[in-house]
């Protein structure tokens, strides 16, 4: 399970300035689990849109984001309605956020921060990865994590060390940096190349004192508890 929670209100505006017609993606897996992106929050969504003047085109719950057939089998018949949109705002973990950036040829934003939860990570098809760093930068590299694409988690751009279109560190894979150039360009948002990523709050990946004190974290650590429990 990838545990995630909702960015702030003013943060989801930020990256819809200048877009009235917004499609909303939500997840019936981890998401529904982490109250950020079931069906209730994503008619919460809905309506706080609304209320700020965003026209919502159609929204959609599927079982779960982070497996590409499920997200186009999901949305083929919604097809008219997420095209004539501005964007899709998707609310769910990273994994799933990317996923549906690949699906679909839209700007595709992040309502969600993924958590981290010490280490404990979910097991997916495909190749999008999640760092659980909990401050999402995927509104500006098109959906694709530099963190997990690029061998050096830069930020801002690539490293130049690239040798046809393969990675310097690591040269069975593919530049992360020449992906997300790539589907900038091919959604027609190259201009967010020219904003600067500030650097991280590399604390954002430790889990929260909250998380800490809660039965989800000492299970995760194996602490014996349901063990005992049994015996």
């Amino acid at each position: 399970m990838l545990r995630s929670e909702q960015k702030p209100f003013e943060e989801i505006l930020g990256y819809l300035e200048g877009e009235n017609m917004v499609f909303i993606l939500g997840c019936d897996g981890c998401a529904q689990a982490s109250q950020t992106g079931g069906l209730p929050q994503v008619l919460e969504m809905k309506g706080r849109l609304e209320r700020e003047g965003k026209k919502i085109t159609g929204y959609k719950v599927v079982d779960f984001l982070c497996q590409k057939a499920l997200v186009a089998s999901a949305l083929r018949p919604l097809e008219d309605r997420v095209m004539e949109s501005d964007s899709v705002l998707v609310l769910c973990c990273g994994v799933g956020i990317q996923t549906s950036a690949a699906m679909i040829l839209k700007p595709v934003h992040p309502g969600c921060n993924t958590i981290n939860l010490g280490g404990s990570r979910g097991e997916w098809r495909g190749s999008e990865r999640c760092m659980e760093c909990g401050d999402c930068l995927l509104d500006y590299t098109g959906g694709i994590c530099p963190l997990a694409a690029c061998s050096k988690g830069l930020r801002n751009g690539a490293c130049g060390g690239a040798s046809n279109g393969r990675c310097e560190v690591s040269p069975e894979k593919p530049c992360g940096w020449e992906l997300i150039y790539a589907r900038l360009k091919e959604t027609g948002r190259l201009d967010m190349l020219k904003k600067f990523v500030p650097p991280k709050a590399w604390n954002k990946m430790r889990p929260t004192p909250e998380m800490l004190s809660t039965s989800v974290w000492a299970l995760e650590q194996g602490d014996g508890s349901i063990q005992e429990g049994i015996e």
